[in-house]
């Protein structure tokens, strides 16, 4: 008999690697040129960062929203990742598909603020790539009905293993 399995309805799923954790990053043209110039970004002012590429997607308008028409790739590190778990501002709000539409599960969003921006800006930052193009590109196919290609280009996102404290302190349920 087929057993169907279910999402959690809020669990961490994130581009990752044995050290690793990717999260997105909206910003203007200016401050997305200055950040992969630099690897890094300035201080200062609340940071808004999200593991999901499909809620980061839905946020910029694909990348056409003033003021977050660049998306950015941050790679930080696993315990930089933890610790923007542990001290950020939690939000879980619903995972999308890619042509928007909420699932029923949710993604977490992340709002760091102060302190933690510094640890953000100056230690948990690994690497910043542009990944714009590639969620101009999936629109660019969703409008032309080829959903089959689109998908490919979506980063696998398995869930992320959370300790059994920062998951409680986090309201993950999976």
């Amino acid at each position: 008999m087929f057993e169907e399995k279910r999402v959690p309805d809020r669990q961490v799923r994130a581009a990752q690697t044995e050290t690793t954790v990717r999260v997105y990053q909206a910003c203007s043209p200016a401050v997305a040129d200055a950040a992969l110039e630099k690897q890094a970004f300035e201080r200062g002012g609340t940071v808004r960062v999200t593991p999901s590429f499909r809620l980061a997607a839905h946020d910029s308008g694909n990348g056409r929203k003033p003021g977050h028409e660049r998306i950015l790739a941050v790679e930080l590190t696993r315990q930089g990742f933890e610790q923007a778990l542990a001290h950020g501002h939690v939000q879980w709000e619903a995972e999308r598909d890619l042509d928007h539409t909420a699932l029923n599960f949710q993604a977490i969003r992340l709002a760091l603020s102060s302190e933690a921006v510094d640890h953000y800006v100056d230690e948990w930052i690994t690497a910043v790539t542009d990944v714009t193009p590639v969620m101009r590109d999936i629109a660019g196919l969703l409008a032309t009905d080829q959903l089959h290609l689109a998908v490919k280009l979506v980063p696998y996102e398995p869930p992320y293993p959370l300790g059994e404290d920062l998951a409680e302190a986090i309201g993950a349920t999976g």
